[in-house]
């Protein structure tokens, strides 16, 4: 199910969609701040907010580039196997150590 999560929300951050969104959230911040008189609250929801979206976007965007990373690896271990003059030494390598 995490999976389905990540990859949906990685693929929803990466949009034209997402960035306007989060820029018209800086914009509204940004005016509402004489409202608020500047204050130290008013920073605080945008310091929290900008925390929590940047921690919660690391473990979205470390699970995908895992998923590919393996995809990837996966389709080379079987260029290798096809090849008939191919080292089969090589396949796997990303998991010996050096």
């Amino acid at each position: 199910m995490f999976s389905k999560i990540a990859e949906w929300g990685s693929v929803a951050a990466g949009t034209g969609i997402a960035f306007c969104i989060a820029l018209a959230l800086i914009i509204a911040w940004i005016i509402s701040g004489p409202i608020f008189n500047w204050s130290d609250t008013w920073q605080l929801v945008i310091n929290t907010a900008t925390t929590i979206v940047t921690f919660l976007m690391v473990f979205l965007l470390q699970h995908t580039q895992n998923r590919d990373t393996k995809a990837i690896q996966l389709k080379l271990d079987e260029l290798i196997r096809a090849s008939e003059n191919a080292d089969n030494r090589a396949i796997g390598i990303e998991r010996r150590t050096e």
